[in-house]
């Protein structure tokens, strides 16, 4: 029979080893994608001094080369990420580009996943300072987390989250705010459906027609 006095000990033990495992886990969510975008660059780097997207899948899903075709775009999106995982990943796939211009969207996730607007400042501000740690010149267009019709219950916790984010960008003339909300909304106060697919959640082609409207103003790599 186990001794009683053991047991405390064995499930410490077992509890730290689901914790670590559970770490593990999530650290490792991304490495595969990662790898992936590690191999093309291996395959032809893209040129420095171009227009990087990273973020969410509302990147994964923009084709760059349709609506930016004059433009030396990276799309570095991975589907289902928060403002945290491209913090994390930046010495991967965002600082080698040194990119004039970064395109970043996030914060749609991170708020479904619980994270009060506070953290998403607070993550927002921790790239922003790894960015410019290294790349002082790069801009960066934060895309406003957008109104959806499967999140719309959350609208409240998003608009505070981009109003934070706003605030930020208004200290430093190297930040903007893309404002895709207001443009989002219909007649009715409610999110357009035509944006949408049928989800609810993620853009149709319309959508990103829109929302490449509202970016390219800031793209301009002179």
């Amino acid at each position: 029979m186990r001794n009683r006095s053991t047991l405390p000990v064995l499930l410490i033990v077992a509890a730290t080893g689901l914790l670590a495992q559970a770490a593990e886990k999530s650290e490792n969510r991304w490495e595969a994608t990662i790898r992936r975008f590690e191999a093309r660059d291996k395959e032809a780097f893209p040129p420095e001094g171009g227009v990087l997207f990273v973020g969410s899948s509302s990147i994964v899903g923009w084709d760059l080369k349709k609506h930016f075709p004059d433009l030396p775009a990276i799309n570095r999106g991975f589907g289902g990420s928060q403002v945290a995982d491209s913090l994390h990943f930046a010495e991967r796939i965002v600082l080698p580009y040194r990119p004039r211009v970064i395109v970043l969207y996030a914060g749609d996730n991170d708020v479904a996943a619980g994270k009060s607007p506070q953290q998403v400042l607070a993550d927002y501000r921790a790239l922003v300072a790894k960015v410019h740690a290294k790349l002082p010149k790069t801009r960066i267009a934060f895309v406003a987390v957008k109104p959806s019709i499967k999140r719309w219950n959350l609208v409240e916790k998003m608009r505070e989250a981009n109003a934070l984010v706003q605030a930020e960008t208004e200290k430093d003339e190297r930040l903007v705010f893309v404002d895709v909300d207001r443009p989002m909304i219909g007649d009715d106060g409610k999110p357009r459906p035509e944006l949408f697919k049928p989800d609810g959640l993620h853009l149709n082609e319309k959508g990103y027609e829109l929302w490449s409207d509202l970016v390219r103003p800031y793209l301009k790599l002179e």
